[in-house]
């Protein structure tokens, strides 16, 4: 979204099918038309696991979905043309055997909801349980009212865990009914009556997964049992040779007569129940499903983990394992909650925003934190920078061991970053721009492995835990060799220019903006690669000073040089950060003013996004962005930008930027409220706080945005409530939105959590919980308030007067047209084949 678009409401939901509720999102009648959004909705998950929210019954759905993350297939990537380094491997998550099927026969008929008699409808997700919950009220053909419930959890308690249960109860009449479980070994989206699934035959979208055109999943294992009421299934990925196996057992509550039979092939474990049902007689169904993978263990010894899995949760039954969830949450919450309160609708999306944060990242240790999460295939299940620039800030001021765990994965694909940075010519280690393995996996070098940011991004976010938290244990074990392995790339890979000035450029790189591409000294790649080499710097000499021994293994492992720091520093000193003095902004590259300006206002709207209908190189000789680049640099390193710069920047590239990524209107948002633009700032963050829940990029099939999710946080905590982290110095400046009285979010900084909370007139901070930090140590956190110290200790709330939430200008920022270079060129706009 633009500042040329049209305002938004407040709420643009069908209020009659998603009544407000502030702890649930929930749906009051099914629709055929947006079943793909709706799985995505509704999916569970906990990081490691993930299943999609397709109808318990199997059909009627638009992407069959169970998601393991890191569970993945590997590929020759064919190009066109070949060269050295290109990527040559890719990645793609494999969709794993399918446990959530619960098929329902009455009177052999069976329930489908795209053409039951539905006198009652109402499914919910309970951001406090956990729990996917929906009940029904079917009526059959032969006029037989059946009450269906089925629940569906992923433990956040037991990683490996998903419980899922069935209840049948006929109201009036008996009838023979049939209960058929099911795990069911699809295809890439061919469901198991050989249909393929609605997805699949939808146009090109490079956002979308690739499909296999061959079997993935090599049958490796097959068991059933009927009187344990347990069956198992294994397999192995026929080229990355990565295992998995699924079982599952079942109980089954009734004092009816009941038969049961186990159906075991290589794709296919059912347990079917026959029942002759009485009427007020409710039949209950207990599904305990366990998913192992590994990267190479036999599927036998993985299906002997499933086994424990499912025997542990047996023995502490199903109570117990929805109170565990209940309270994994009630702490998550305690945490993390954001409170608006008067405004249920907004209340509902925040919450639910974040509930998808901790399904995206609670259990994903030894994994990275997937761009869709483990809701959907979108992206192939790959990694990127957004994980460390707009999930970890939220993890790490709330969830400090959610973000230590997933920066612990980064330094596990240190090796391969090596590697990387040699196939590249340079020295230190290349992050991936996208991957699961560790391996580059983009094939379009221009928007992907040119995005070197990736090294600063992930520097960045290891420097803001370990200043949040005090964790000298991972800096001294992972933290320092990322942030020396980054900085030795930097170095090497810029150069120096004008010796007596002695400026220092990066050339031939891609920022954020994927809408302009393989550049010199992009401006945010310059501004971050700056602040990677100082904060290399720093921690070594930091390390240096409190640890000898520590600081002497690192250098041996390291093999690093006294020299190496000086010349990070002086790099770091010297690092050009261009300047246009007439037009009173950063460059977003050297020769990015030069061009002339797209004519967003005047491009058809069947001509959005740009992506899709336009190829790159018509787009990259336009002055048009993708997703915030210089703004999102005045958020990530504001302290180095002056409030007349900050704002000169954001009105100038405001009016060009498409917003075709979902990762822009958060950072526009934040910026625009630190600026003035109050209202654009609350536009834009309505767009990104509906951008799933309104599937307002018509992609929420493919999974939840997770980075726009994080960065949701980052509007409410960072653009609202003027949270700042500036290399350890922590402020508030609040902008509160016009129509809200008031803003509750809360920041754990070295053990301790903060509540903060913004009302008109004034800032109140108060210490909710106080635990040792990473050193032991009790912390009273410091923060500066409109240039004033106010340190918070446990008690009584701190209390600050406020004057105003900052400055307020009307309207949008102004068109970029027929703007003056400094050669006296106009800035004209232009619509390609217009």
């Amino acid at each position: 979204m633009s500042s040329h678009e049209a305002p938004l409401a407040d709420d643009f939901l069908d209020r009659v099918r998603w009544p407000a509720d502030p702890w649930r999102l929930v749906e009051t009648e099914p629709d055929q038309t947006d079943l793909g959004v709706t799985e995505t909705l509704f999916a569970v998950g906990n990081g490691y696991l993930g299943m999609r929210g397709n109808v318990t019954e199997g059909r009627d759905s638009h992407t069959h979905g169970t998601f393991v993350n890191g569970f993945h297939e590997t590929w020759k990537i064919h190009h066109a043309e070949e060269a050295y380094g290109f990527a040559r491997v890719g990645q793609t998550i494999v969709n794993a055997p399918d446990a959530k099927v619960i098929r329902l026969y009455v009177d052999d008929e069976p329930l489908l909801l795209s053409v039951a008699d539905l006198l009652e409808y109402e499914r919910a997700i309970d951001f406090r349980e956990g729990v996917l919950r929906r009940e029904i009220l079917w009526r059959t053909p032969s006029n037989k009212r059946v009450r269906v419930v089925a629940t569906r959890m992923v433990s956040f308690a037991q990683r490996h865990l998903a419980v899922l249960e069935f209840e049948v109860t006929m109201l009036d009449d008996s009838a023979p009914i049939a209960i058929s479980s099911q795990i069911l070994n699809r295809q890439d989206g061919e469901d198991e009556y050989h249909v393929r699934s609605k997805s699949m035959g939808e146009g090109h979208d490079p956002r979308k997964s690739e499909g296999f055109d061959r079997r993935v999943l090599e049958p490796r294992h097959s068991w059933g049992d009927a009187d344990q009421g347990r069956v198992s299934l294994g397999f192995r990925c026929s080229d990355s040779g990565m295992t998995l196996a699924v079982a599952a057992d079942h109980q089954l509550e009734t004092s009816l007569d009941y038969t049961t039979r186990v159906q075991v092939e290589d794709d296919l474990a059912k347990v079917t129940y026959r029942i002759a049902a009485q009427p007020g007689e409710t039949i209950r169904l207990t599904k305990l499903v366990a998913y192992h993978t590994s990267r190479g263990v036999p599927v036998r010894e993985l299906v002997d983990r499933c086994r424990r899995t499912l025997e542990r949760a047996a023995q502490d039954g199903v109570a117990r394992l929805h109170e565990a969830q209940a309270a994994w949450l009630s702490d998550f919450w305690a945490r993390s909650d954001v409170e608006v309160p008067g405004h249920t609708a907004i209340q509902q999306a925040i919450r639910w925003n974040l509930f998808q944060v901790a399904q995206a990242s609670a259990r994903a240790e030894g994994a990275g934190i997937p761009a869709k999460g483990v809701t959907g295939s979108g992206y192939s299940g790959h990694y990127f920078w957004d994980t460390e620039v707009y999930v970890l800030p939220f993890l790490t001021y709330t969830n400090p061991d959610h973000a230590r765990n997933a920066l612990r994965f980064r330094h596990s694909l240190l090796d391969a970053g090596r590697r990387r940075a040699r196939e590249m010519s340079q020295s230190g280690a290349l992050f991936p721009w996208r991957t699961i393995n560790g391996e580059e996996a983009s094939a379009f070098f221009a928007a992907g492995t040119a995005q070197y940011h990736i090294d600063a991004d992930i520097a960045y976010a290891v420097t803001q835990y370990y200043l949040a938290t005090g964790d000298e244990d991972f800096m001294i074990r992972q933290g320092i060799d990322i942030l020396v392995e980054t900085a030795r790339m930097w170095v090497d890979l810029g150069f120096w220019r004008d010796e007596e000035v002695g400026t220092f450029h990066i050339h031939g790189v891609t920022g954020p903006d994927e809408y302009t591409t393989v550049v010199n000294d992009n401006m945010f790649t310059n501004v971050m690669a700056r602040f990677n080499l100082g904060a290399a710097a720093f921690a070594v000499k930091r390390l240096a000073e409190r640890d000898e021994i520590a600081y002497q293994r690192m250098i041996t492992r390291l093999a690093l040089q006294d020299h190496e720091i000086t010349d990070w520093e002086r790099a770091a000193r010297n690092m050009a950060i261009p300047y246009d003095e007439a037009l009173g902004v950063h460059p977003q590259d050297q020769h990015f003013l030069e061009r002339e300006v797209w004519d967003l206002d005047h491009t058809p709207l069947d001509k959005r996004p740009l992506l899709l209908n336009y190829h790159p190189l018509v787009i990259y000789r336009f002055q048009v962005i993708k997703q915030a680049d210089v703004v999102l640099a005045l958020y990530l390193q504001g302290h180095h930008f002056t409030s007349e710069q900050k704002r000169a920047n954001f009105e100038y590239y405001d009016p060009i930027t498409t917003g075709d990524s979902t990762l822009s209107a958060v950072v526009q948002s934040i910026i625009a409220a630190e600026v003035g633009y109050r209202d654009l700032a609350y536009r834009y963050f309505l767009g990104a706080l509906f951008v799933d829940l309104a599937d307002r990029h018509k992609n929420a099939t493919d999974g939840v945005h997770v980075a726009s999710t994080g960065g949701v946080w980052g509007v409410l905590a960072g653009g609202f409530g003027g949270f700042r982290d500036h290399s350890g110095d922590f402020s508030i400046d609040p902008r509160l939105p016009e129509a809200w009285d008031e803003l509750t979010y809360r920041v754990t900084l070295h053990g301790t959590r903060v509540r903060v909370t913004v009302r008109r007139e004034e800032l109140e901070l108060f210490v909710e919980d106080q635990q040792p930090d990473a050193q032991g140590r009790l912390v009273d956190p410091t923060f500066f308030v409109r240039k004033r110290s106010i340190t918070v200790k446990p008690g009584e709330p701190v209390v600050v007067p406020l004057e105003g939430q900052g400055p307020v200008i009307e309207g949008t920022p102004p068109p970029v047209s027929g703007r003056r270079r400094a050669d006296g060129t106009i800035i004209t706009a232009i619509v390609p084949g217009g």
